[in-house]
């Protein structure tokens, strides 16, 4: 073998060495960046629970991740993934309408947690249409697709409207929206004409000026209240309501004259769901997802059931633990990994979460619990799933955490 062959072997493998090195470099490169994010929570909160994982589930910062804790609105994710997965992106909730020979309208509730103003008149014209302008000389409302006694855990007897009871048959999210002064009450709403029953409402339980109360605990009282809204938005459509507003169900044999389907598609009712955080639409989604797997009427037993199955399906039946939908109730608990697993799952409906520069997330608030969840964007990880919890009420700290992944990362 001459000088020249040798040389070429020589530099052939000090080249192949040195490009093995580098991309040793390389990979060893974020190994600071992991220590510096990981300090920076520290710092910032150190008793927090904090877990933060790759696209690959490597577990780049994991600071108390093993303490169950209590998610309040986060919850609403796993709800959000669990109506996708169940009732599909399309779906669409029904209102249906029957009239029989005397002109009395039947309305049936289907669990429609959008059924507000802007929905009734939609619906409103195209339902004069199909039953005429002849006047209705009465109104029957039929929410027996949601039990009676139905209660959801963590939901309190409140005016607050985050305590509006769930329904087959409500409107305006079972609130009602008005301003008061002294005795005189008006909708706060243009789009929301103000009816007798919440005008006594408000004047029993509403405070002074402007406020959103939910309706009295008492489910009578939130039919009605959607009886009498209904009317005033057939009145608009150039119908008209001549009888009384009564509960009752739709007689055996009767067909529907109208079905109403809610111009929102399920993701467009997540989306919202999860930018308001109402507690009263995630619960009707909910409660949704156990009726369609396992046929109606409704019930929190069938939607638990659906959910833990969905959940041990992907091994977390331990890792999360739902009471309801929502989140309002303390019960619920979670776990971090349990969390970023749901977050894994949930990636591809990502864009339902708010954000902004590039992550999104839900936020959990309620006293001495603040929760933040969701996706973060990174210069050296790409996108990672967070779950932050936090004890206090200090809301922006889980922000200056989060701050401090992005960066660091």
């Amino acid at each position: 073998m001459n000088v020249t062959c040798v040389l070429t072997i020589i530099r052939q493998a000090v080249a192949a060495m040195w490009s093995r090195f580098l991309i040793l470099a390389l990979l060893l490169l974020p190994a600071p960046a992991l220590a510096d994010a990981a300090k920076s929570v520290k710092a910032l909160a150190p008793s927090g629970l904090v877990l933060v994982m790759d696209d690959k589930g490597n577990e780049l910062v994991a600071q108390n991740a093993d303490k169950p804790f209590v998610p309040a609105s986060v919850t609403k994710i796993v709800t959000a993934w669990l109506a996708m997965e169940v009732l599909g992106g399309d779906y669409r909730f029904k209102t249906r309408f029957y009239l029989d020979g005397n002109r009395v309208l039947y309305v049936q509730g289907g669990g429609d947690p959008f059924l507000i103003s802007e929905e009734l008149a939609l619906l409103a014209p195209q339902l004069v249409a199909a039953i005429g302008k002849e006047p209705i000389t009465g109104i029957v409302l039929d929410s027996s697709y949601f039990p009676a006694d139905l209660r959801i855990p963590g939901i309190e007897d409140t005016n607050e409207a985050y305590d509006a009871l769930n329904s087959a048959l409500a409107v305006n999210f079972n609130t009602i929206h008005a301003v008061r002064s002294g005795n005189s009450v008006r909708s706060a709403e243009k789009q929301t004409p103000i009816t007798p029953l919440a005008i006594s409402q408000f004047r029993a339980r509403g405070p002074k000026g402007r406020s959103r109360i939910s309706l009295a605990q008492d489910p009578t009282v939130s039919l009605l209240y959607a009886g009498e809204l209904i009317a005033a938005f057939i009145d608009q459509a150039g119908g008209s309501v001549k009888g009384e507003i009564t509960v009752g169900s739709v007689p055996q044999g009767l067909e529907p004259v109208y079905v109403h389907n809610q111009s929102r598609t399920l993701s467009e009712v997540l989306t919202q769901m999860l930018l308001g955080s109402n507690n009263y639409i995630a619960n009707q989604v909910f409660l949704e997802i156990g009726a369609q797997r396992l046929g109606g009427p409704v019930s929190l037993e069938k939607s638990l059931k659906v959910a833990n199955e969905s959940l041990a399906a992907h091994g977390l039946a331990e890792a999360i633990h739902l009471e309801e939908g929502s989140g309002i109730s303390r019960d619920t608990r979670f776990t971090a990994r349990g969390l970023a697993k749901v977050l894994d799952l949930f990636e591809p409906h990502a864009g339902l979460l708010k954000g902004g520069r590039g992550s999104k997330y839900k936020t959990g608030t309620m006293s001495g619990v603040r929760t933040l969840a969701g996706y973060a964007d990174t210069a050296n990880h790409g996108r990672v799933r967070f779950v932050i919890a936090l004890s206090g009420n200090t809301g922006t700290l889980r922000y200056r955490v989060l701050k401090a992944i992005e960066r660091g990362l």
